[in-house]
């Protein structure tokens, strides 16, 4: 088994690089989609093939994604089987063909106004020895990120010119 570790630890597995849209720093609103993916690079995503060896026995292993669990900070857990879609504007407001959510409390009453978001992205690793020996192991690498949701709030004009009406701003 130490070869098996050998070639996993020199795989260098990292945590999935999280994107979002609306991207952190940003405000999403309540009841529209965002959209969650990941960078897709050897390290982040898979598949990854490395051995490792002594005289006479030789070790190769994979690692691939399986999926990655985001667990979107509002009691929602979103489980998505694929790296997930990359947001593009021309997509307007139209839910994530593969991997989103919807939110639907506004972030104010939560520490820092944002959700807490983590993404944790399950690697399934398949091994092979020169000698015929074979096995699987699972292993998991998570990111975080926060994301701030508000809601629309209308202003409210007079028609006659008088001052708009704009309602109270929220804590955050």
């Amino acid at each position: 088994m130490t070869l098996v570790y050998e070639s996993i630890a020199e795989m260098h597995l990292a945590p999935p690089h999280i994107k979002t849209a609306p991207a952190t720093g940003q405000i999403g609103l309540v009841n529209l989609p965002v959209w969650l993916w990941v960078a897709k690079t050897e390290n982040t995503w898979g598949p990854i093939v490395r051995s490792a060896s002594v005289p006479g026995l030789s070790v190769t292993a994979t690692a691939q994604v399986k999926a990655i669990n985001w667990s979107m900070g509002d009691g929602t857990t979103v489980r998505c089987e694929g790296p997930g879609t990359p947001y593009d504007k021309s997509m307007g407001v139209k839910s994530s063909p593969t991997c989103g959510h919807r939110y639907v409390k506004t972030s104010t009453k939560l520490p820092n106004c944002k959700y807490p978001v983590t993404a944790v992205a399950q690697w399934e690793i398949t091994w092979q020895s020169t000698l015929g020996d074979s096995g699987q192991i699972s292993m998991t690498q998570q990111a975080a990120t926060q994301l701030r949701i508000g809601q629309a709030v209308p202003v409210l004009v007079d028609p006659n010119g008088g001052d708009a009406v704009v309602p109270s701003k929220a804590p955050c």
